[in-house]
């Protein structure tokens, strides 16, 4: 598989193939039921989670209303804790930034810790251009990198991989890329794992240049903070003499009192913790301790957009935690590569339209990759309400309208291929304005009920492809109504006085 997302197929398409895959459908059934599981037992343990999840979308929403302040605060206290603060308008400017600084210290390695916001840009592939290999320490990233694949869940990147595909993996690559796995390496957990350890230890110890992301930043004290599993984190973090961060600008929080919050939310709502494991802050630089250089590179790349939808912009409340990819039925069944991003899930199919736009045929199908039943929403920890942002760029896809682009304000066309849905929705429209007429049509319908196909001609077949059509009853509600008026027995009922 390739590494890039480019050229992606739409969502339909991808699934299509994903879905026969029962391998695929076998561990992502597995690995979502056991996450979900322990998450809503670890929830549970918390008799004030409604108060808290509400409080984090409060904070969420103050902070994006008044981003520019934050930000700017922001600069300022990195920039006095003796960090340097780069901004970047798209992937392309991120990249170039970061290429420029890795170069600048003259190495051709770096160790990176898990970060969504560098694989939304390409950073990998960019480096690799300039000829800087970037090695992933995250195990499930470094599965995936040694695999030659693309992540497919955000907190469990290999979770479509069982154990005895990454031992296979690791067998056949960990050699091409530093040190080589034991010789008779099981597909033992605990073996893997060493395995990972021993490969890992060498690019921590001789790597001179970290780069990483982070869960959260603090404006008032220019702290950066990442949460992690399994210490290589850490090891990225402080081991390095030069730090490079690249992070969205939607992951600013005002105060340390804020991130209390989001510290209790995202553990128990991705690894069903209740706490991480290794929670790592930095402020700037200090003399002896950690880096000696520290660069942030703070990431729009269509965040800016996506603030001026009134709509759409509650998708940058997100705290990265996949808890809605795990109780998607979509997901599930589909796997991540079929969203055609490192956003996979629920989250991504209002993410990715809205970074990227719905112009293309992918982000135009990713609105329509959920059956809307809400159970994303239910388990978010900041309570973005997806069902609703997914109709909402239904309607785009299809109607068009005004949007924000590059900062600018633009009216996108009606889309192609939805004419025969525009047709139907005003004929029908008009049919239920039209009270004498719906009930023409029922009866209608009713009485040649056993003319009607088991699968729809047109258009119409891809929907009944997968679906069965409902059976049509021999009479209407209305009718059946006012013949009985709602008795079992058929006989009208008298009403008092009668």
């Amino acid at each position: 598989m390739s590494v890039t997302y480019l050229g992606m197929p739409a969502f339909p398409e991808a699934a299509a193939a994903s879905t026969r895959d029962p391998r695929l459908r076998a561990n992502l059934t597995h690995a979502t039921h056991t996450i979900r599981d322990k998450r809503a037992k670890a929830v549970t343990e918390l008799a004030d989670w409604g108060r808290l999840r509400a409080a984090g979308a409060a904070v969420k929403d103050r902070t994006l209303r008044h981003l520019d302040h934050y930000l700017e605060q922001l600069e300022a206290a990195v920039t006095d804790a003796g960090g340097q603060v780069h901004w970047a308008a798209d992937a392309v400017e991120a990249n170039r930034i970061v290429t420029r600084l890795v170069r600048a210290t003259g190495e051709t390695e770096v160790v990176k810790v898990k970060s969504m916001a560098t694989q939304e840009i390409g950073l990998n592939e960019a480096l690799a251009e300039a000829g800087i290999h970037a090695y992933e320490t995250d195990l499930a990233e470094l599965i995936v990198q040694l695999g030659d694949d693309l992540p497919s869940h955000i907190l469990v990147p290999a979770i479509h991989r069982d154990r005895a595909e990454i031992r296979d993996i690791f067998r056949r690559e960990m050699g091409h890329w530093g040190r080589p796995a034991p010789e008779g390496l099981s597909d033992s957990p605990a073996e893997l794992a060493e395995a990972a350890r021993l490969h890992l230890r060498e690019k921590f110890l001789s790597a001179k240049v970290g780069i990483s992301g982070a869960n959260f930043m603090v404006a008032e004290s220019g702290t950066l903070v990442v949460v992690e599993s399994e210490g290589n984190g850490r090891m990225c973090l402080t081991l390095p003499e030069t730090l490079i961060s690249v992070v969205g600008i939607e992951k600013v929080v005002p105060t340390w009192r804020d991130l209390e919050v989001f510290l209790q939310l995202l553990p128990r709502s991705s690894t069903a913790e209740r706490m991480n494991p290794y929670t790592s802050t930095w402020t700037g630089t200090t003399d002896g301790d950690g880096p000696r250089t520290f660069h942030l590179v703070l990431l729009d790349n269509g965040r800016t957009d996506t603030l001026a939808d009134t709509v759409g912009r509650q998708a940058l409340r997100c705290i990265r935690c996949s808890a809605c990819l795990n109780v998607c039925p979509v997901y599930e069944r589909a796997g991540g590569h079929a969203y055609g991003s490192p956003y996979p899930g629920p989250i991504g199919a209002i993410l990715t339209p809205q970074l990227r736009g719905v112009e293309g045929s992918l982000e135009a199908s990713l609105p329509y990759a959920s059956s809307l039943c809400g159970a994303c929403y239910e388990v978010c920890p900041v309570a973005i309400d997806i069902p609703e942002v997914l109709v909402h760029l239904r309607e785009r896809v299809v109607e068009g309208g005004p949007v924000t682009r590059g900062g600018v304000r633009t009216v996108l066309k009606s889309a192609k291929g939805h004419a025969a849905e525009r047709a139907a929705m005003r004929a029908a429209g008009w049919v239920f304005g039209h009270p004498r007429a719906l009930r023409a049509g029922m009866r209608l319908t009713s009485r040649t009920r056993r003319l009607h196909p088991r699968r729809l001609p047109g258009p119409g077949r891809a929907w009944s492809d997968t679906r069965d059509l409902p059976a049509v009853p021999a009479e209407s509600f209305r009718d059946w109504w006012r013949r009985t008026r709602g008795t079992s027995s058929g006989s009208k009922q008298r009403g008092d006085g009668e």
